[in-house]
């Protein structure tokens, strides 16, 4: 039987999940057994930096080094706290926690920009994993794994039992060949909303390629409109957190009172009933918020990218384009750096092509006859010049529209050159 790895075609399945009050409670204790020794992890690595740095041999440190190098695994730490040994949690949940926290010292390693591990809270949201596994078996399907569809709308989960589902799956149960499930992870957001989440491989596709020819295009992305194309058409921005903006900020004005009277009566805020309500009532107004943006992104990606055999969008810096406070709230409303990343990952999908490029002179530049304005005496365009003249060929232009026609522009001198290269010289 192939490994995860070894397959061709991976696919992310997220699915709402209703479990009952009992799964609920071994959903929460698995939860709190995953945290704790990611946390117990942390800890441990933190001591053995400060206890390597004694160059000294001193018998006592070096048995400590020892103990704690040996607790570094799922059964030497069941076997220091006795309650991780309760037959409730999940041991691949424990084996996934150790394995998240060695990642996260490789991510930092290899990219340096998230920072060292460190400890997680305790919060409102949930969240462990698991992995399916094929005991005694030769093929691995959707239906035959320790985790497992037993139709459209359960699935078997160790420890946690049958959980009622719903999602899109049904498509993915008609497949007959071999689709093998990976890590499932289990969440509850602040909003009380449950989800189960599988990373599935195959080395069939799980959508049907396109064959046809539909064309090239450019995109340029904006806080007036979300987006313009090189081929005139805009999608308009929907704004959801500034329509919802008004309703939150009053719900938000109770939550304060209720939070200073529970802490004035020495109540715990996991106890006061009162805010609990409220909380809950603000979380699910940022979760139906996160909702609309999710799915309005989900529905614009997938239009580029299975009508167009060639998508180009501009590199952004999302990080430094909040440093502008002015449009920091209007950038993060729109979403884009998770609209990038949705192209990205359905370009593969759907076999089709994205590319991003520097944004570099793409606004003003006159994609007619070249000229960029802020030279030869010309004063550069700003944020207010939506609308403007090219002094060279007289061409008017549109900001966005002029920007995404740029964006298509360079990425097809760049292929157009590299062909030429190929016809000329042969390949390199």
């Amino acid at each position: 039987m192939k490994s995860m790895a070894k397959m061709k075609y991976h696919y992310g399945l997220k699915m709402r999940c209703y479990p009952s009050d009992q799964q609920k409670q071994l959903i929460k204790i698995n939860s709190d057994a995953s945290r704790f020794i990611y946390n117990e992890m942390v800890a441990i690595g933190k001591e053995l930096i400060q206890l390597r740095r004694v160059k000294l041999p001193i018998d006592t440190v070096q048995d400590r080094i020892k103990q704690l190098t040996m607790r570094q695994n799922a059964k030497q730490m069941s076997n220091h706290y006795q309650f991780l040994e309760d037959k409730r949690i999940d041991s691949l949940a424990k084996a996934n926690a150790i394995q998240n926290y060695r990642k996260a010292w490789n991510a930092f390693r290899k990219v340096h920009t998230a920072g060292v591990p460190k400890f997680h809270r305790k919060s409102y949201r949930w969240r462990y994993q698991t992995n399916c596994q094929y005991p005694g078996q030769k093929t691995a399907l959707l239906t035959n794994g320790t985790v497992c569809f037993l139709d459209n709308s359960h699935v078997k989960v160790p420890k946690i039992g049958l959980l009622r589902v719903a999602g899109s799956q049904a498509r993915l149960l008609k497949r007959m060949c071999e689709t093998r499930i990976g890590t499932v992870t289990l969440t509850k957001d602040p909003a009380d909303h449950f989800f189960l989440s599988m990373q599935l491989a195959s080395d069939k596709p799980f959508v049907k390629e396109s064959k046809t020819n539909h064309g090239h295009i450019g995109i340029d992305l904006n806080t007036n409109n979300f987006l313009t194309d090189s081929e005139g058409n805009t999608v308009p921005n929907p704004q959801h957190y500034r329509t919802i903006t008004g309703k939150l900020a009053k719900e938000q004005r109770i939550i304060f009172p209720r939070q200073r009277r529970a802490k004035k009566e020495h109540c715990s805020l996991r106890d006061s009933k009162n805010y609990q309500k409220q909380r809950l009532l603000v979380a699910k107004l940022h979760a139906k918020v996160m909702n609309q943006r999710h799915n309005f992104l989900q529905q614009i990606s997938t239009a580029l990218i299975k009508n167009h055999d060639l998508v180009v969008a501009e590199e952004l810096r999302s990080k430094n384009m909040l440093k502008n406070h002015a449009l920091a709230l209007s950038i993060s409303d729109v979403g884009w750096r998770s609209f990038l990343g949705m192209l990205a990952y359905k370009a593969d999908l759907y076999g089709r092509q994205f590319i991003t490029i520097s944004p570099r002179n793409t606004t003003q530049t006159c994609h007619n006859c070249g000229f960029v304005m802020g030279t030869n005496g010309t004063d550069k365009l700003t944020l207010a010049d939506r609308k403007w003249t090219c002094p060279n060929c007289g061409n008017y232009n549109e900001r966005d529209y002029n920007a995404a026609k740029n964006i298509l522009k360079k990425i097809l001198a760049i292929y157009n050159s590299y062909k030429f290269y190929m016809v000329r010289w042969g390949t390199p």
